[in-house]
């Protein structure tokens, strides 16, 4: 058995929390993760390996990418996010969780690390509201001007404009070359002339962009905004910001509510996006049309190639994530 195999059986088992003692412990394997849901509690445990660039395969690694999800979390949901904690070995060798603990805290003896959240409401998150169509425009737009204030507070990015765009359009040349990767099995037509659509308009509101960034909208965010991390209710928050890369949250608040947007309509609620956009032009950010077509369209581009690369798992679904794929350049063009 490896390593790998013995945490995630231990973890697996109510046992393992003798301070909650729940009644029984549901596993969610991700991309990059293991989440262990108790009865109030979510534990995250990073996978040991490298992903898309990320290396986590030591443990300080592991600590650090830890301390950073709680820490960046915060600032979106600072009452779902409790802090880190270790796992350790007992005198006997035995595996054992440490108690919850603030980033920065000491733990030499730690085998491993564990990102601690309370456990969400499932029927309180976005996507599953869509899916229920039980979506309240009030609750949306109250989370919209939660989102509004969380950027207007953010730290400012130490990015130029025409830093911004050449970095926008690395991202979409490495989304065309992924996407045309013939195992993937797509259209290859269809990439080319949507790739193109995007990189043109990149190119024509290049001014466009370089006047939001003088004027301070390029800031630390999200990284990540879906609907399945938007929490919302009384208690609304956004959970799982993009913590691993900071280049990748230097963003224009139009880029996060375009992404937002796009989502919302892939699953059938395009209102939503309309809503969070009143909200933010209510504010004072006009969120130029023309400016959230071009974030949508680059966003459906990265959605594309992220969802291709399932297709290099031999266990995934191929006609699934082929779909996928397919169904976000569709939505691009």
């Amino acid at each position: 058995m490896c390593w790998t195999d013995e945490v995630v059986s231990f973890l697996s088992r109510p046992t393992a929390y003798p301070r909650e003692a729940p009644r029984d412990v549901t596993v969610v394997e991700t991309h990059l993760s293991f989440v262990f849901l108790t009865d109030a509690r979510a534990y995250k445990l990073k996978k040991a390996a490298v992903h898309d660039g990320l290396d986590l395969r030591s443990l300080e690694a592991r600590r650090r990418n830890a301390e950073a999800e709680v820490r960046l979390n915060r600032r979106l949901a600072p009452d779902v996010y409790l802090g880190v904690a270790p796992l350790v070995r007992d005198a006997a060798g035995r595996l054992a969780l440490g108690a919850v603990r603030e980033p920065g805290g000491a733990g030499d003896d730690a085998v491993d690390w564990l990102v601690v959240m309370r456990r969400l409401p499932a029927d309180a998150m976005l996507d599953r509201r869509i899916r229920d169509g039980r979506v309240d425009e009030a609750e949306v737009r109250a989370f919209a001007r939660r989102l509004v204030a969380f950027h207007a507070r953010a730290e400012r990015a130490d990015r130029s404009g025409a830093e911004h765009r050449a970095f926008l359009a690395r991202g979409l040349a490495g989304d065309r070359r992924e996407l045309s990767r013939p195992a993937f099995g797509l259209d290859r037509g269809q990439v080319e002339r949507v790739t193109a659509d995007v990189a043109d308009r990149l190119e024509a509101l290049g001014p466009v962009i370089e006047a939001r960034a003088a004027a301070g909208r390029l800031v630390e965010g999200h990284g990540d905004l879906r609907p399945e991390h938007v929490v919302l209710g009384p208690a609304a928050a956004v959970i799982d910001c993009l913590e691993f890369d900071r280049a990748l949250r230097l963003v224009d608040p139009a880029d996060e509510v375009a992404y937002l947007a796009l989502e919302c309509e892939r699953l059938g609620a395009p209102a939503v996006g309309r809503w969070v956009i009143d909200e933010y032009r209510a504010a004072g950010d006009p969120l130029p049309p023309e400016l959230l077509g071009l974030y949508r369209g680059y966003r459906a581009c990265r959605r594309a190639t992220l969802a291709a690369w399932h297709l290099l798992d031999p266990r995934a679904d191929a006609e699934k994530w082929r779909g996928r794929a397919a169904e976000y350049l569709a939505l691009a063009a």
